[in-house]
């Protein structure tokens, strides 16, 4: 009988999201993999063994009765590192100024770029450790985590090295997002900054990111703009992303296609000719719950028609001062509460597409042999519980890479 570092046991609901390898689409979406009283072995932070009754000692072992056991949350959009908090705009919001307007009066994004120009690294890991602790205390055990409070080629570089330091400091996985693109700094015009960009910024910060992304948006960024920003990106081997119909339909969904992005994220405005376009491309749809409810909107992002068309669809926080949240447990009960998606759909959202979104679904985001051991233990009796009962941290335990490192026990 073999002997494993940990063993997870008797798990009311082992969610294990065994299935294939590529985004998910509708019906595939709805098939947790589900493992009655289950079990998982872990050594050497890999998943040895999954299933019922597993016939291996072990070093440590975690009874889960009555409890859900599935993958660590993937958190494929935030906006980690920013300095400052703009809860002010609050009242501006609930008197009906829009997120636009506060931006042209020089709120917004331009406020939060402000302090985190001025602030020190010190002060931007230590802000940033916090929300990260705040994360991992939810059930997230692998993030994105984007640029773009710097809008200068100083701070932007600065940022991606925090991105870095905090990775190699936090038990928390970070994936690294140029965004540049983010807003048009006051001292360029549209044209200008996006040639600094291309020109001056990409060469710099191509070995600190994975991705390259773009705001493309009304007054913000043009299609046009957005497609050399992409374009140049992938010049230097970052693959792109892209902010697309947030506000208004900029045709974000069909560039999202013509670039061959990676993801599209906020699609509440999209066509459905640029969504069957992304379905062609394999490009998945990044829909952020949490956004349209900070900004008080009536309208979300279409997900039950977007997943009935058969667009494979994941879900993150957007985390940054406008959405500030840092629990996906909360955007799982807003995308089933608001854009009537089912618990299993929000699940594999939240944990295998959200991998995919971010490219790193070949160690994360399911619970199957030779797999990284990321796993959370929920205190409910079911995956259905997560958006039935809204508003509290059913987790319990977080094990990331064969560790415990947060416990409520």
């Amino acid at each position: 009988m073999k002997t494993v570092d940990l063993l997870i046991k008797n798990a009311g609901e082992l969610v294990t999201l065994k299935g294939p390898n590529h985004p998910r689409k509708k019906q595939e979406m709805k098939n947790l993999s589900i493992i009655k009283d289950g079990s998982v072995a872990i050594s050497d932070g890999k998943i040895v063994e999954v299933g019922k009754n597993l016939s291996c000692k072990a070093d440590k072992i975690i009874d889960a009765s009555g409890k859900t056991v599935m993958p660590g949350f993937v958190d494929p959009h935030t906006h980690l590192v920013f300095a400052g908090s703009r809860e002010f705009e609050l009242e501006q919001k609930l008197s009906g100024v829009s997120y636009m307007d506060i931006l042209k009066k020089g709120g917004g994004i331009f406020y939060t770029v402000d302090k985190t120009r001025k602030a020190s690294e010190e002060q931007l890991i230590k802000e940033s450790m916090k929300r990260l602790d705040l994360m991992l205390l939810h059930g997230t055990t692998t993030c994105e985590a984007k640029s773009g409070y710097g809008l200068d080629t100083k701070t932007e570089l600065k940022i991606l090295k925090i991105h870095k330091m905090l990775s190699e400091r936090h038990p928390m996985d970070i994936v690294s997002t140029f965004l540049g693109a983010h807003a048009v700094p006051k001292e360029y015009t549209a044209d200008e900054y996006v040639d600094l960009i291309i020109h001056e910024m990409l060469p710099k910060v191509k070995d600190l990111a994975r991705f390259c992304d773009v705001f493309c948006e009304k007054g913000v960024f043009t299609k046009k703009q957005s497609e050399l920003v992409l374009e140049a990106g992938k010049q230097h081997n970052l693959l792109p992303k892209i902010h697309a119909d947030e506000i208004v339909d900029t045709s974000g969904a069909l560039l999202a296609a013509k670039v061959g992005a990676v993801s599209a994220d906020h699609l509440l405005m999209s066509s459905e000719q640029g969504l069957n376009a992304m379905i062609q491309k394999g490009v998945i749809g990044v829909l952020l719950p949490g956004t349209p409810f900070s900004l008080m909107m009536s309208q979300y992002a279409s997900a039950r028609n977007m997943i009935d068309l058969g667009l494979p669809v994941a879900l993150a926080t957007d985390l940054n001062p406008n959405c500030w949240t840092e629990n996906m447990q909360f955007v799982v009960q807003l995308a089933c509460l608001k854009m009537k998606m089912t618990p299993s759909e929000a699940i594999s959202a939240a944990t295998f597409n959200a991998a995919c979104a971010i490219r790193c679904n070949d160690t994360i985001g399911s619970l199957e042999p030779g797999k990284q051991a990321d796993v959370i233990i929920l205190d409910c009796p079911n995956h259905m519980f997560l958006p039935y009962h809204f508003g509290v941290n059913f987790v319990e335990t977080v094990i990331k890479s064969g560790k415990i490192v947060s416990t409520q026990q």
